[in-house]
């Protein structure tokens, strides 16, 4: 396979199919309309998680102190009544149980990303708030990202105010927590940004990037799907390689899994699939 060869067989797929390939800290070996944009899905539950860290390591937040567990939010659209999640759009019936009472933040975070649930992220970026997510994405060098509002906020998304993704600037993103497990970066401490690393080792969604790879090897990911979008990006960590970012988005008929709170894979999981199949057959040869 060259390349070519994988721009050759997206370029038939329905839609827009972006991806970004690099080794950490490196110019990408392979970019594919790198900087169009994309509904964000949960993708942008990771500069969530960036931004909870950030504030637990200024003292603005205690990620192990309990927060109320409510469904009911501020919209980002000033003047909208608030908003709620809808259980049958979620991931995490775990929650879900704890609504009324009370949860350690640190744990909402996980649930976040591993189960990718709705409500803890909402939860979340309320004790966070909104200007430090966008600050999370901007220390990451991201150019064209926003986390605008709440999953669910759809007062401000019919005000136009949305969430939206690169696939380079999830590749910044995620790059930036890997490097920075290892050195002084601007993410947060070598130790949160390790923290992090095993909150997004341990995802349970695995039917897209994942799928790709042979069993166990380790990667540090996020996707997001709602119907007609599907992404995955992440960052793979070889035996006999040097680590390298893999990020895919699409928006795309074939990502018709169904809305956020099904699991089903579909042609866009296996497309993802595929393409990371590829990038690992690839890792040896991995410019930079």
């Amino acid at each position: 396979m060259t390349w070519e060869d994988l721009d050759a067989h997206l370029d038939k797929v329905p839609g827009t199919v972006s991806a970004y390939v690099g080794r950490l800290g490196a110019p990408p070996t392979w970019t594919r309309h790198a900087d169009a944009t994309h509904y964000a899905a949960s993708t942008m539950k990771v500069a969530v998680l960036v931004a909870l860290h950030r504030a637990a390591e200024d003292g603005r937040l205690d990620l192990d102190a309990p927060v109320p567990v409510r469904n009911s939010f501020d919209s980002a659209l000033p003047g909208a009544p608030r908003f709620t999640n809808a259980r049958s759009y979620d991931n995490d019936d775990a929650v879900w149980a704890r609504v009324g009472g009370e949860a350690p933040l640190r744990w909402l975070a996980e649930r976040m990303i591993v189960r990718s649930s709705n409500l803890a992220t909402n939860i979340c970026i309320g004790q966070v708030g909104l200007p430090s997510v966008a600050e999370a994405w901007t220390l990451a060098g991201a150019r064209h990202s926003v986390t605008g509002r709440g999953i669910e906020d759809f007062a401000a998304r019919d005000a136009g105010i949305d969430n939206l993704v690169t696939a380079a600037d999830l590749a910044a993103l995620l790059g930036g927590l890997a490097l920075g497990a290892h050195q002084p970066g601007p993410l947060a401490s070598p130790a949160g940004c390790a923290s992090m690393l095993d909150v997004l080792f341990a995802q349970e969604h695995r039917e897209d990037l994942a799928a790709g790879l042979p069993e166990g090897t380790r990667i540090a990911h996020k996707n997001g799907w709602v119907r007609g979008i599907r992404h995955g990006a992440g960052v793979v960590f070889p035996d006999d390689a040097p680590p390298y970012a893999v990020v895919v988005c699409t928006t795309t008929d074939l990502a018709d899994g169904g809305p956020s709170g099904e699991e089903a894979e579909d042609d866009a999981c296996r497309l993802i699939a595929h393409v990371s199949a590829q990038v690992w057959a690839a890792r040896h040869d991995l410019a930079g």
